[in-house]
């Protein structure tokens, strides 16, 4: 059982994650959820097409303009607050590596503190903890935030992968975190090249044997475009085929831009796997 703010979900239900940026320079939307009414209008759309989960970030993944925790902060608070006042029932996400605005976060509402930089704030797992917040436990290669990888390598990168998300899952549990609502992230394309994504996409399954939820975040992500050779927009399609393979393989959370696309693969896995009866089923019958 996944245990996410109000919200309880069972062992093989897919959970979708939207993604809201609160940035004016993200890769993927180039800003179009930065102003507040864009962000609203964009979570009741991914709550109506079938998120569970809509995960806000305040500062841009790759390298860019320097954001401080004040400006993370008044980027993501206040609207954490909004969200929570207008979808009571929704889990609310935020993509921090701060502890102190994670703090904020929770104090205005926040369910789960999804730290994508893997620990490198070793006090954010004590705030989810003092909170009951949901964790996610990333790997990133012990990669600095905001940075590419350069030529890193792995003697195995499942092993390492395994390694550093367990611990730190183990740790936050230790710390008070609720083990029902931590869940591991592989870390696609954080402190990797495109072959380790690869790999750790090949390899999940000894991730989900491993007993934690495992959340993939996959969209439309540089791997992606650099094993088809395609720009970010014209990803979706791979980011799609790479969600179906995470589905069968035991990914239980996907952290998404397309949520309607991404709801149809899931449940088409999870009927293919026996999780889900078909919508309808009149073939044959009639």
């Amino acid at each position: 059982m996944l245990r996410l703010g109000r919200r309880e979900f069972d062992a093989h239900e897919p959970v979708i994650m939207a993604i809201v940026n609160r940035t004016p320079d993200s890769f993927y939307d180039q800003g179009a959820t930065f102003r507040d009414e864009p962000a609203l209008a964009r979570v009741e759309q991914a709550v109506a097409e079938g998120a569970a989960i809509i995960d806000i970030g305040g500062v841009k993944a790759g390298p860019g303009d320097e954001v401080s925790a004040e400006e993370e902060a008044r980027r993501t608070v206040g609207f954490v607050a909004e969200v929570r006042r207008r979808f009571p029932d929704v889990v609310i996400s935020v993509d921090t590596w701060r502890h102190d605005v994670g703090e904020a976060v929770c104090e205005a509402g926040a369910d789960v503190l999804n730290d994508a930089w893997g620990g490198v704030d070793p006090k954010l797992a004590e705030v989810a903890a003092r909170y009951g917040a949901g964790l996610v436990c990333t790997h990133a290669g012990g990669a600095e935030p905001r940075t590419r990888p350069h030529r890193v390598t792995y003697d195995d990168v499942m092993a390492d992968i395994l390694r550093v998300t367990v611990d730190l899952a183990e740790r936050a549990v230790a710390l008070g975190v609720p083990r029902e609502s931590v869940m591991i992230d592989p870390g696609h394309d954080f402190g990797k090249n495109t072959r380790h994504s690869l790999e750790a996409t090949r390899r999940l399954g000894e991730m989900t044997d491993t007993g934690w939820p495992v959340l993939v975040s996959l969209s439309n992500k540089d791997f992606v475009g650099e094993t088809l050779d395609k720009p970010v927009k014209e990803r979706v399609l791979g980011t799609l085929a790479t969600t179906a393979v995470s589905a069968w393989l035991g990914a239980q959370v996907y952290r998404v831009h397309e949520v309607a696309e991404t709801k149809q693969v899931l449940d088409m896995v999870a009927t293919i796997a026996g999780h889900r009866p078909p919508a309808v089923a009149r073939r044959g019958l009639a």
